[in-house]
């Protein structure tokens, strides 16, 4: 399983891969940690990543950037027109009021959408990594803005589903942050929480999120954003301070020409990078339109004073955040900046002085994100043992419910279900009081945000039929998913049916009043999911029996009589699924995935093509480029002249087709005439290779050969258990090869090196593998086992005469009564016992030798 995190930025993208070790970055084909978010379309294929950067400005119609602006947004969208303002390809209203990029590919204009391209993009990033790991990627964690809408949110799952990735989830980049920052840390407190502010001013927005953490969690208490406030609307007020100035200098306006925008914009963010470290930078710019040299220059006040307008909008989200957090800035214990836009001067000192204290970079300000995902997509893999760190992130919104008016309902009724805040991913039910098929639209109640559509999506609960003339209760279950998208996954139908006991008065009374048999809404009970509890929204709830003349149930009573004593009702509720269909607006459609899938396919193939056809082109003219040079070299005195001149000039004609007719040429042709070269000249390289690589060879040989028939003729007592006829054997082999190369080099030396060679250097190696394969196993042969020696018979020991002690009559008939007992008493006795074989061996004569079989 993969553990990857994305970070996709507006500018570039970041690849981060979870080892045993850690968190790594992972380099891309040109060993740069970033990778440029830029898709390039050509006449023949796309360029996409460094690729594509590089090929941005000389094809700046075609190139399409800050992908991330356009994805999941209206045309018509103010913010999006601000935009379109400055991209240098073109970009219309599709038919559904969403943009659509034009570039052409192929030789053919085509239309994209922003989905497209991210799959694209995502496409390239999954490249990197697969090409890290060595293995293929599916599983990842995806980073996005916390102020993505549902939409946005969409549209990022449905890319990485066209780029054959499976995202374990959308995490957003101020948690993804707070999570590589607080997760690795040893010192948190256990009781007291400790707030830290995390401020990310990127490319194109700027988040700021307070975060409490302590010890083994971390708790997002809010989210404030600008989504048009970054690094890049400093590179955009020095674009048009310069653009100004040149054109009442040098008179010329760079807004007529796309490539002379491009390369300005260019200068102006490097010039921003060398203020924030210089009080003064220059700006220089060759031939940047109309062959004129340009030159400029400014001081980091003047860049101040024109960037104010910009640096007014800073502070605001920095006190929402902190208002939205319930939060002084005494209780920030710290404050952390990240982002490729915080490292404008001017920005930290706004900080500064809004918190009291000093920003700190304790993280890598571009990098803390894609570590972030990563870290969380190894927490949800089964493949790695993280620590235990738990995470809290809110959802940035608030989502109701919304009923439609119908011919029962006049009045529309609305239902908050997830509160801004609300854990990620909750799920909850509603109660609905209807008696067909009803719809319901998933809407924003944030009215302050003016980029979140109104409504989201629109579901058809139905068709139904309730077995009771009142209203039927219909429970709809809505889900806040992991990645922040909310819809309505179910709907269930409950009818409730009552058994009566028998009362002890036999009476019954019938209430005319409504009785809900809902729970009310508020608290759940002890023991209940939070998430789950029921809400109403439905109007008959307070109308009741006034709409339609008549109560809606029946509630079944004892008499009012205190002593008399009633059954408990039992209740069985039945319970029925009920359909659940659904829109949600400007989302693809599950056929329109599948298409965009294919599309996407092709595309990948079509460069892969292109690829491998230019890797075969580049072979050929390097093949020609090499062969000539070395014909003229080395290779002078292994070719006959006159094939010598014949070979160059076909190298030379080849060389001119390259750059004319074979300019355009598939993947076979190349390939066909590149063999069409190697017949002629892989002849020479070989000849030349035999001449190199030949007095190693014969060295290597005649080692071999010395070595077998020094060891046959060696007196060696390790060798003396070897048959003579075996020793022969091996020298007449030796003498063999020792002839036999001696007439091959004899005759070797004889021909002019422009001559194939007799003695190649295959037939050596050959020579000498079976000489070993012979001469070895005779000489490798181990000495027979000694046979076991026998052990000298034992001497019977020699008893010195004794004279013998004078006995008692007691001692002597003892003595006798012993001796009887120590008699043998059969036949086997130790004194009738025969002799060993050993002891036979013995007693053999001289030159005895035993009978054969």
């Amino acid at each position: 399983m993969s553990v990857v995190g994305f970070d996709v930025g507006n500018e570039s993208g970041i690849v981060a891969v979870a080892r045993q070790r850690g968190i790594d970055v992972v380099l891309n084909e040109e060993s740069k940690r970033e990778t440029p978010a830029v898709v390039c379309f050509g006449d023949k294929q796309r360029f996409i990543g460094t690729a594509g950067a590089a090929s941005s400005t000389m094809n700046p119609r075609n190139s399409v950037s800050q992908i991330k602006r356009l994805l999941g947004r209206a045309f018509a969208d103010p913010e999006l027109q601000r935009d379109l303002a400055s991209f240098p390809f073109r970009v219309s209203e599709g038919p559904d009021g969403f943009p659509l990029v034009h570039a052409r590919y192929l030789g053919e204009d085509r239309a994209f959408t922003p989905t497209q391209l991210l799959a694209m993009v995502l496409s390239n990033l999954k490249g990197i990594a697969e090409g890290n790991l060595n293995a293929a990627v599916f599983d990842c964690c995806i980073g996005i803005p916390a102020y993505f809408t549902d939409l946005q949110r969409r549209a990022v799952a449905d890319a990485a589903t066209i780029a054959g990735l499976r995202p374990l989830r959308l995490f957003h980049e101020t948690t993804a942050t707070a999570l590589a920052y607080g997760i690795y840390k040893t010192d948190l407190p256990e009781k007291e929480w400790l707030n830290v502010a995390f401020i990310d001013v990127g490319h194109a927005s700027m988040q700021v999120s307070i975060v409490g953490y302590k010890k083994g969690q971390l708790n997002m208490l809010s989210h404030a954003y600008d989504r048009s406030l970054g690094g890049r609307d400093f590179d955009e007020v020095l674009f048009k301070h310069f653009a100004d100035k040149f054109k009442d200098e040098y008179k010329i306006d760079v807004y007529q020409n796309a490539r002379a925008c491009v390369r300005l914009r260019v200068a102006c963010e490097k010039l921003k990078k060398m203020l924030s470290a210089n009080p003064e930078a220059p700006l220089n710019i060759e031939c940047l339109m109309d062959e004129k040299d340009v030159r400029g220059f400014i001081k980091r006040e003047e860049f101040e004073q024109i960037s104010s307008p910009v640096l007014q909008r800073v502070k605001a989200p920095l006190e929402k955040a902190l208002a939205e957090a319930g939060l002084t800035t005494e209780n920030v214990h710290f404050v952390e900046v990240v982002g490729s836009g915080s490292r404008v001067p001017a920005i930290i000192r706004i900080i500064t002085e809004f918190f009291g204290k000093e920003p700190r970079r304790t993280m890598n300000a571009s990098e803390c994100v894609a570590r972030g995902c990563a870290l969380q997509c190894a927490v949800l893999s089964p493949t790695f043992k993280v620590r235990e760190f738990e995470v809290n992130d809110g959802f940035p919104f608030s989502i109701a419910l919304s009923c439609k008016p119908d011919s029962e309902n006049t009045e529309s009724e609305q239902t908050i279900v997830f509160s801004k805040g609300s854990p990620v991913p909750s799920a909850k039910t509603v109660t609905f009081y209807r008696s067909n098929t009803f719809a319901v639209d998933v809407v924003s109640v944030d009215a302050d945000d003016l980029q979140m559509a109104k409504k989201i999506s629109s579901y058809t609960i139905g068709p139904f039929q309730s077995s009771k003339p009142e209203k039927a209760k219909v429970n709809v279950k809505a889900c806040l998913n992991i990645h922040g998208i909310v819809s309505i996954e179910s709907a269930m139908m409950l009818e409730e049916e009552v058994d009566v006991p028998v009362a002890t008065t036999n009476e019954t009374l019938k209430d005319d009043t409504k009785m809900d048999t809902d729970d009310a809404l508020g608290d759940p009970a002890p023991g209940t999911d939070e998430n789950m509890q029921e809400s109403k929204c439905s109007a008959d709830a307070t109308h009741g029996a006034a709409e339609n003349g008549k109560p809606d149930s029946e509630e079944i009573s004892a008499p009012m009589d205190t002593d008399a004593k009633a059954e408990p009702l039992i209740k069985n509720v039945k319970k029925i699924d009920v359909p659940v269909s659904g829109l949600v607006y400007g989302a693809l459609g599950s056929e329109e995935l599948v298409k965009a899938s294919e599309n996407e396919y092709e595309m990948a193939l079509q460069d892969r093509v292109m690829e491998e056809t230019k890797e075969k082109k580049n072979a050929v003219e390097a093949y020609v480029y090499d062969m000539r040079n070395k014909l003229y070299d080395k290779y002078t005195d292994f070719v006959m002249s006159e094939y010598k001149e014949g070979f160059i000039a076909k190298l030379q004609e080849v060389e001119d087709w390259l750059y004319e007719d074979g300019e355009d040429e598939t993947k076979g042709v190349y390939i066909a005439k590149l063999e069409e070269l190697k017949k002629v000249g892989d002849p020479i390289e070989i000849r030349y290779k035999e001449w190199a690589e030949r007095s190693s060879s014969i060295n290597q040989l005649v080692h071999c050969i010395n070595g077998f028939k020094e060891v046959a003729l060696s007196n060696s007592q390790a060798f003396d258990h070897i048959d003579m006829s075996e020793k022969q054997k091996v020298l007449d082999e030796c003498s063999e090869a020792e002839i036999w190369l001696i007439e091959k080099q004899q005759q070797q030396d004889a021909l002019p090196k422009h001559a194939d060679p007799v003695l190649l250097i295959s037939d050596m190696k050959k020579k000498a593998e079976a000489l070993d394969r012979s001469c070895r196993p005779i000489m490798s042969k181990p000495k027979p086992a000694p046979k076991p020696q026998t052990p000298p018979p034992p001497t019977p020991p020699t008893e010195s005469p004794t004279t013998p002690e004078p006995q008692t009559p007691e001692q002597q008939q003892q003595s006798n009564g012993a001796g009887e007992a120590e008699e043998p008493t059969s036949e086997g006795g130790a004194q009738d016992q025969e002799p060993t074989a050993e002891q036979m061996d013995t007693d053999k004569p001289d030159g005895w030798a035993e009978p054969s079989a």
